[in-house]
């Protein structure tokens, strides 16, 4: 301990001192003197609250922190976040930002759901002025892929743009032109800007929420929904919550504060992860399952509720389909058609049957046969009958006596291979462990399920969901506050769904396509997969149930794509199966236009790149369905150099293809598909015309389309409701929207955070499924040829990238929201710097590898350079590279989806029913393949170590499976 004076002279101790002399310094060298200051810096402040003096030379860091205008702004990326900042400029520059912390609060129960933001949004000004700022248009004067480039102007940007494109709609191959653009929520007006384009020019929209494997396929199959979630406030009123591979404090920052908060109430927190990742150390319990094990552990938990009489009854002879009765012959659902029980259904052969509690056989109400469509408000799955569950008997028909067993007794079937020692021997995970998780999660009042992108990123993904999905229903853990599966993976939905979806597709009728499919298909991967496989990719195809664009002409051709946008998106780089979409698709593409504030790989792989403006330099609008705030864009500053907002681009597009189409004399094109006419004389009227209001005009600015949304959605423009929420409002602070529209499955309650499925579980409306029900029984011939018509446990596709031993991995990661941010220099300075892969210890030690070695990864596909990492918390067997490195970070222009094949499950590929799809039918983003990731193995060695399968190892292959 110091003396009682602490060294002090004259009243100025050490600290005062040494910070006197940095004052001194730093006085020095604006050319003023210690002396003259008169030693004022040395002046210690007693009361620095309440008594502060001015002192002039502090301007100094006054003038630091000052600024002449702020705006409220927020970041157009692929992330759920959906935060509002304040941006602070000064001198005309973009200098710094700041969370706007204004969202009001609507139930004071909950955490406070300010503030929002990351790491990432508070360097988001980086880009604004980054030496990778795309400033003018470029065109490709090399190679693609070489940096090649030459600086033209706008209007010879425009011109080559649009002569391309009249060329391709007046030869009839307008649905060869693609635009690829993700997730309309983050940016709806710059979404709808290419989308609207590309709509009246006949041309093809991309799906993006299957292709990133962020689509649950369980969800729509077993719930008729492309997906619905609380928002994140609800995660508070849960009494058990587990995430299943759902890394939140890394990909969901702003909303972890729930997670956490939830554990100070009380809540138990379970972690399903395969490592002891940074969420993980924050639960009560963790639970390790091995990779691709998750379907056989959710269903051992099943077992164990329904072993032990833990499941809600009532809610499975009601909500579910478990009381509905199947034939032993065929598999196939018994119809109330076969039994006499028609009534006065419009379809009885798709009304289902039950038996009640005197054994008398019953149609089930609600069936898809006895309402009007898959969406039927007016009709209702109440009962007015005790269905029995447990049934196994035999029933007459027209045809004859048939066995039957209800879906629940087949059920009971396919949980009793789950004993404990198949569970503890598949998964890894204690016998003890998972039957009391599953006892605890079948006992709370409230439990809930947050489920991540852990588990949709392996081949069987849509049996995993559908076997964690099965816990919530045998719980009753639906529709109630602080219960449900939670699918937060990617902003899948947007709450202004009318307004966005008029303005991003005038003409109505839309040419949309599965990207994971089109990419298979293009790509040559098709060819190159196994026979079974193709076959029903093909039939898929023919039969109409997937779309693949260009469509087949009449003489039996099928045109190659030639023309591809790509906006708000990194497409080249998130390529599954990266090596044929370089080798295969690229090569097919005539012309390649990337619209974007930075170089990017897509950019760098393209013909002609259009300067974007960046997120605080334009007006838009921000939703996510983590929380029921919209919020806007504006613009701090204008755009830098020639950069324009993407409505600006498109719609300068749209004028120009006019004024060319108007100098060539084109005449208009009838749509080969669609009741329409490709006008390209007048596709820029079109495109600025309100087409709701018939205003010509209306749409010139991007703010007019911001309003446009606004105006024309239920949730901001309620119908029966004089409130409306308008631009402006959101510029003053975040709004919380009004009503939910149709496709949500409750309504936003004043005082209440949003919870999902309330229409069908407390308002009885059928579930928008073939049975009207929660539907575990998929009868489709696929899923009973392939034994899938219950969730089953599968092993993955054999030796994906060929025999290696290491599972190869690539989740999500902190410092990057896909590879926006990948070539911060902030965020480079919070890891490695460059592309790096995770390794166990002893994964490292067996070959040779210490922590910062160059090493290859390697497969029958490629090989990339990285940075190895050891990382303790990492299973053994499994190489982690946390995904969206740029290809240019490696040397060799490779990329960690360089390494990844693609490959698509057929299940995924049906209409169901098959005549009608109204349960199951190719939607974009609701229903379709999804780009899977995590089956694949590699190897991994020191840089530079040859062997004698070096060549193989490097001999680029076409990307196929590899079965």
């Amino acid at each position: 301990m110091s003396n009682a004076n602490d060294g002090r002279t004259d009243g100025i101790g050490r600290r005062d001192f040494v910070k006197g002399l940095g004052v001194a310094s730093l006085l020095g060298a604006t050319g003023l003197s210690f002396a003259d200051d008169g030693m004022e810096g040395l002046q210690v402040v007693d009361d620095p609250i309440g008594n502060y003096p001015y002192r002039e030379w502090e301007d100094l860091y006054r003038d630091e922190w000052d600024w002449d205008s702020v705006s409220r702004s927020t970041h157009s990326v692929n992330c759920t976040g959906s935060c509002s900042w304040n941006v602070f400029v000064k001198d005309g520059q973009v200098w710094r930002e700041e969370q706007a912390g204004d969202y009001p609060t609507f139930d004071d129960s909950l955490p406070d759901p300010n503030p929002r933001g990351c790491q990432k949004g508070a360097c988001y000004t980086d880009y604004v002025n980054a030496d990778q700022r795309v400033l003018h248009p470029l065109r490709r004067t090399g190679e693609r892929g070489s940096g090649q480039w030459e600086r033209i102007s706008w209007d010879e940007a425009l011109t080559e743009i649009a002569d391309h494109v009249i060329d391709e709609v007046q030869a009839g191959r307008y649905d060869a032109i693609s635009g690829f653009t993700p997730i309309p929520a983050m940016s709806p007006v710059s979404f709808a800007s290419g989308s609207r384009l590309v709509n009246l020019l006949g041309g093809v929209s991309h799906s993006f929420y299957d292709w990133y494997s962020d689509l649950p396929p369980g969800q729509p199959i077993t719930w008729g929904t492309q997906t619905d979630n609380a928002e994140s406030a609800d995660w508070h009123n849960a009494d058990y919550i587990i995430a299943w591979g759902s890394n939140i404090n890394v990909t969901r920052i702003p909303d972890a504060k729930y997670f956490l908060d939830a554990g100070y109430e009380g809540a138990k927190r379970v972690g399903i992860f395969t490592d002891y990742s940074q969420t993980a150390i924050h639960t009560d319990e963790w639970l390790a399952p091995n990779g691709g094990t998750d379907t056989a552990l959710a269903l051992g938990m099943a077992r164990t509720i329904v072993d032990e009489g833990l499941y809600d009854e009532a809610h499975l002879k009601e909500q579910t389909d478990m009381p509905l009765l199947v034939r032993e012959d065929t598999g196939k659902f018994l119809r109330a058609s076969e039994v006499g029980l028609a009534g006065d259904a419009d379809d009885p052969e798709k009304v289902f049957v039950m038996v009640d509690a005197d054994g008398n056989l019953r149609a089930a109400p609600g069936s898809l046969g006895d309402r009007d469509g898959q969406h039927d408000a007016s009709a209702s799955i109440q009962l007015d009958f005790d269905p029995q569950l447990d049934v196994a008997r035999a029933v007459d028909t027209a045809d004859g006596t048939v066995e039957v067993r209800s879906v629940w007794a087949n059920l009971q079937d396919e949980l009793s291979q789950y004993t404990p020692a198949f569970v503890h021997e598949e998964t890894g995970v204690g016998e003890n462990t998972y039957q009391r998780i599953a006892r605890e999660f079948a006992d709370a009042d409230a439990a809930k399920i947050i489920h991540g992108k852990g588990v949709n990123d392996w081949y069987h993904n849509d049996l995993g969901n559908r076997a964690i999905q099965l816990l919530v229903t045998l719980t009753g853990n639906l529709g109630d506050p602080g219960t449900g599966v939670d699918h937060y993976v990617g902003q899948e939905k947007i709450w202004t769904f009318h307004g966005w979806q008029v303005l991003s597709f005038p003409a109505g009728s839309v040419r949309g396509v599965p990207t994971t499919l089109w990419t298979y298909f293009h790509a040559g991967i098709l060819n190159n997969t196994d026979p079974d496989t193709a076959a029903k990719i093909r039939e898929s195809i023919e039969k109409g149930w997937m779309p693949v664009y260009p469509s087949e002409r009449e003489d039996g051709f099928r045109p190659d794509p030639s023309t591809m946008f790509v906006w708000r998106g990194n497409y080249f780089n998130q390529a599954k199966g990266n090596v044929a979409v370089e080798e295969q698709l690229w090569p097919k593409l005539d012309l390649v236009v990337d619209i974007n504030f930075r170089m990017d790989s897509t950019a760098l792989y393209s013909d002609i790149v259009l300067p974007a403006a960046s997120h605080y330099e334009k007006y838009d609008l921000s939703e996510t369905d983590m929380h029921t705030y919209v919020h806007p864009f504006t613009p701090a500053v204008e755009p830098l150099g020639e950069a324009k907002t993407d409505w600006a681009i498109f719609r300068d597009l749209a004028e120009k293809i006019q004024e060319r189409a108007l100098e060539r004399g084109v005449d208009p094109v009838e749509d080969r598909k669609f009741d329409r006419t490709i006008d390209l004389t007048t596709i820029y009227d079109d495109f600025v015309r309100d087409w709701e209001t018939g205003e010509d005009g209306a749409l010139v600015e991007d703010r007019a389309a911001a309003e446009f949304i606004l105006e024309h959605s239920e949730e901001s423009n309620p119908s029966d409701r004089d409130e409306q929420i308008t631009f402006d409002d959101t510029v003053d602070h975040p709004q919380r929207l009004l009503e939910a529209g149709d496709h949500w499955t409750s309504d936003i309650e004043d005082g209440e955070a949003y919870v999902p499925w309330q229409d069908y579980v407390h308002d009885k409306e059928p579930w928008p499924t073939f049975t009207g029900r929660q539907q575990y029984y998929i009868d489709h011939d696929w899923y009973l040829e392939l034994g899938e018509e219950l969730p089953t446990h599968k092993e993955g596709p054999a030796s994906t990238g060929g025999d290696y031993p290491l599972s190869y991995n690539t989740p999500h990661g902190r410092w990057s929201i896909h590879s926006t941010w990948r070539d911060d220099p902030k965020m480079l300075r919070l890891q490695r710097g460059e592309p790096v892969v995770y390794l166990n210890p002893a994964d490292a030690e067996e070959r040779g590898i210490e922590d910062g070695d160059t090493v290859e990864v390697y497969n029958d596909l490629a090989s990339i350079e990285v940075q190895a990492k050891i990382y303790p918390s990492g299973e053994p067997g499994t190489l982690r590279q946390f995904f969206a490195w740029e290809k240019f970070q490696y040397p060799d222009r490779d990329n960690f989806n360089s390494l990844v094949p693609m490959y698509m499950k057929p299940t995924q590929l049906v209409q169901y029913p098959e005549d009608t799809g109204e349960h199951l039918h190719f939607f974009p983003n609701y229903w379709g393949p999804t780009g899977v990731n995590s089956d694949v193995n590699v190897d991994v060695r020191p840089a530079g170590v040859a062997d004698d399968e070096s060549a193989a190892h490097r001999t680029r292959s076409d990307g196929g499976d590899s079965e």
